[in-house]
């Protein structure tokens, strides 16, 4: 595109006021270049920098290391693994005497530098673990107490994964003995931090009578320590100390600490013992767990709401532990206390009793309001607990809804992880079996999710509303077709056509495929095919375009081949002819899936429109980047192999998980007539209940006496409209129970599918994969229903009344499959005649 003509109105004006706002400029940009300038190194600089390029990598080490400036002693330590690879011996021997004597004062940069080049050589093996500990051990043990707290820790991570390598005598006399020393009092708050970490690591490396001996009297003196610090330190190694001591002594030793912590003084700690406690539930008996974890709990619970609001944050977050942890011991009364207190962790900061006091200052009501939002997030996050209320989970119906339309997208982020699961979970009422939609008992759950995806829509965080969207796909098996096609099947085309975000377009592509896989109601899939076709794939804005053959490919993956060959392959195939190289670009990618789809010989017709298509591309196509994509498509179009009609031992698994979309596909249309005809049904008896009533009230006494006469009528007998009522009858409980069944599996029919060809797919040879073929269409569980038996008006292929880019164009033979149509029907035919 060229840039538009300056308007004569503003046109440029070379004279002198433009002259000297020109100057100005250049004056403005020397300034901006003037620090750069600056920076610039002098002669004498870059010599002093500058090292002989004839020594060796050993020799330029030493030399940085003692001459050189401070960031090239840091790359020098950064390369030091590298070193130690190449040449160990004289690494060892001549650079890391200089390593030590420079990290006496190096800066912090260099002091973390030189912790994770030790750690790495330690992983790479690069030498024997003996002469690590001689060469590396008293390096890494001398800076544990750095003054800065980065390079302390980073330290310590080192020495941490060295213990793990480390052997026993080396841990003894290097590590543990001088520890006793480093735990005392006397010394500093650092060293006995430092000495509470490590002791948390050594003890799986010993055995008991060790620890008995020398670790458990250094762990129960830095549980009582002065420092509240030291304390909750200690305190949370005592989950590692007790996998390592056994379950006797974890009872006998560390239990009565974390009950004694959990009563301390300092929040820091009660908080440091509760966690410890939850993460150690496993550990303890059912004894343990009732007389004195869930009365700690408890405590907990009460204390959090009154006095001490620093745990709440905690106790929100393992609160699945603790329900799992705890499940079975509840008493009732204690059951219902805890689900109260969850249910006013919900809905914490949002009512008018847990609002702000008075005399908050604005900071602090800012640090409380994030304080309740966690908490709120961290029930979202849990909420998948409620499975164990079975039966009463509807208890917490209300509490869904109301962190459903929680104003934080924090909350909703934590919730829709688990999303389909909760649904569900509310759907079947708590019981393992299917049974009919529960959600009429609550009846604002489509406005919270409705109300919940257009708050993330207008947020700026796309993550969550695409992550919301891919959690949609659930919703066919938990709500009706007809909800989902009021209340999000519009919304999804909208998000498609005027969110500005890729991802987000996608991911409501996909579940509007998904939307429309399951939709039950054939007026309805026709009016949203005919959408895509003629609002996106013939849809003026280009980007409308691509995002058709995005929605196409999803359909490949999602239906039947016969369904897309039937309702989008020309429209796919006329974008060829597309004006934007862009949206010719995509075609051609997603050519090799098109051609996937096609089945020969009915779809020969179809085939050779493709291969036409594609000549024309390659002789006709003027964009060289097209050009290229296409010669490529090309190569991959003709080393691909088609598939035929019947099963074949190479494609027999997609074939198979083919037949069973299409077998679906066209049960769901028999649903609706079977459906249509019981309501049709139900309303001629209660009309004809209605009329005998009548009739019952008005009759007269002469036709009751007549009432005893016997009449005979002539026409078929009693029984056959009885009978024929009950052969619908068992259709209609048939194809019910099928619904139930793939709805239930989350679209688990197409993976039973896939795993009974995988299982039939290990045959022994050609023959008897197609005798074990021949048996699986003679099955019930895999026979086509004979299209004859549907009505007309619900064939299996039905012609929309558009399908071509033509908007003039109704029914076309052309354009609109109808000569894909007779040739399908032949062979469907023909494989289910098949005995």
């Amino acid at each position: 595109m060229h840039p538009p003509p300056p308007d004569a109105g503003v046109a440029m004006d070379f004279g002198q006021n433009s002259l000297f706002g020109y100057m100005e400029d250049l004056q403005e940009l020397t300034i901006i270049e003037r620090p750069v300038r600056r920076s610039l190194k002098t002669p004498e600089e870059i010599e002093r920098l500058t090292v002989d390029e004839d020594l060796s990598d050993i020799d330029r080490a030493v030399y940085l290391l003692s001459a050189g400036q401070d960031i090239q002693g840091t790359s020098v330590i950064a390369n030091l693994p590298f070193l130690m690879r190449q040449n160990p011996t004289e690494t060892l021997r001549r650079v890391l005497p200089k390593v030590r004597e420079v990290l006496h004062v190096a800066s912090v940069e260099m002091q973390l530098t030189a912790a994770v080049s030790f750690l790495t050589i330690l992983q790479e093996e690069s030498m024997s673990v003996h002469t690590f500990a001689h060469s590396f051990l008293q390096v890494i043990l001398l800076h544990l107490e750095h003054r800065d707290t980065g390079v302390s820790n980073a330290w310590l991570e080192t020495l941490l994964s060295a213990v793990e390598l480390l052997p026993k005598e080396t841990l003894r006399h290097e590590i543990l003995n001088p520890l006793v020393s480093k735990a005392q009092l006397s010394q500093t708050v650092q060293s006995r931090l430092v000495s509470c970490k490590i002791l948390g690591k050594l003890t799986n490396k010993f055995d008991i009578h060790s620890i008995k001996r020398e670790i458990l009297p250094l762990v129960k003196s830095l549980c009582q320590d002065v420092e509240y610090e030291v304390r909750s330190c200690m305190c949370r190694q005592l989950e590692n100390i007790a996998q390592g001591i056994g379950t006797e002594l974890t009872k006998n030793v560390v239990l009565p600490e974390l009950i004694e912590l959990s009563r301390d003084e300092s929040s820091s700690v009660r908080l440091a013992a509760f966690e410890t406690l939850v993460n150690m539930l496993d550990m303890f008996d059912t004894d343990d767990r009732s007389q004195t974890i869930l009365p700690l709990v408890k405590s907990f619970c009460e204390k959090s709401f009154k006095s001490d609001e620093s745990i709440l944050v905690s106790l929100s977050f393992h609160l699945g532990k603790l329900c799992h942890g705890l499940y079975g011991i509840f008493t009732p009364d204690q059951h219902l206390r805890f689900l109260e207190f969850y249910k006013k962790l919900c809905t914490l900061g949002l009512q008018q009793e847990n609002g702000h006091n008075e005399n908050q200052i604005p900071s602090q009501i800012i640090e409380q309001e994030k304080k309740y939002t966690s908490v709120r997030k961290n029930c979202a996050y849990n909420f998948p607990v409620s499975k164990l209320l079975n039966s009463g989970v509807h208890l917490i119906h209300k509490e869904l809804i109301t962190l459903l339309q929680d104003e934080s997208l924090e909350v909703l982020d934590a919730l829709i992880n688990h999303l389909p699961e909760i649904l569900e979970l509310m759907s079947t009422g708590g019981e393992n079996s299917v049974q009919e939609n529960k959600f009429s008992s609550m009846p604002d759950l489509i406005p919270a999710l409705t109300a919940a995806e257009q708050r993330a829509a207008a947020s700026l965080k796309w993550r969550t509303h695409e992550k919301l969207l891919q959690k949609y796909t659930c919703l066919p098996h938990i709500i009706s077709s007809d909800q989902i096609y009021y209340r999000f099947l519009q919304r999804m085309f909208t998000i498609m056509m005027t969110n500005n975000v890729l991802p987000v377009q996608r991911a409501a592509a996909r579940t509007l495929c998904i939307f429309l896989r399951y939709n039950r109601k054939q007026e309805q899939r026709h009016e949203v095919i005919q959408k895509l076709i003629e609002q996106l794939g013939q849809g003026k804005s280009y980007w409308n375009r691509l995002r058709f053959l995005d929605t196409c490919e999803f359909i490949i993956e999602i239906f039947s081949r016969s369904f897309f060959c039937k309702y989008f392959f020309l429209p796919v195939i006329e974008l060829t002819h597309d004006p934007v190289a862009n949206v010719r670009m995509k075609l051609c990618y997603l050519l090799p899936k098109v051609k996937s789809a096609l089945k020969i010989p009915a779809d020969m017709h179809l085939l050779q429109q493709l291969e036409m298509c594609v000549r024309k591309l390659l002789c006709q196509e003027k964009d060289k980047d097209v050009l290229a994509i296409v010669k490529k498509t090309v190569l991959e179009l003709d080393r691909m192999e088609m598939s035929m009609d019947m099963f074949q031992k190479k494609n027999y698994e997609k074939d198979l998980l083919d037949q069973e979309k299409e077998r679906e596909e066209l049960l769901f249309l028999e649903m609706e007539q079977l459906e249509k005809e019981k309501h049709q049904n139900d309303g001629r008896l209660a009309s004809d209940k209605s009329f005998e009533k009548k009739r019952r009230d008005s009759r007269t006494p002469t036709q009751s006496l007549s009432k005893n006469m016997p009449i005979s009528v002539p026409g078929p007998s009693s029984s056959n409209p009885s009978t024929s009522k009950e052969i619908k009858k068992s259709k209609l409980t048939r194809s019910q129970s099928f619904n139930n069944q793939a709805f239930h599996a989350k679209y688990g029919t197409l993976d039973k599918c896939t795993s009974k060809s995988s299982t039939l797919a290990h045959a022994p040879s050609v023959s008897g994969l197609v005798r074990t073929a021949m048996l699986s269409l003679t099955d019930d569980s895999f026979r086509t229903r004979n299209t004859s038996s549907v009505p007309a008006s619900f064939s299996p292929n039905p012609v929309l009344p558009s399908t071509s880019r033509g908007p003039g164009n109704t029914a076309d033979p052309k354009s609109s499959g109808s000569k894909d149509t007779q040739p399908r029907k032949a062979t469907l035919k023909s494989r289910k005649s098949n005995p």
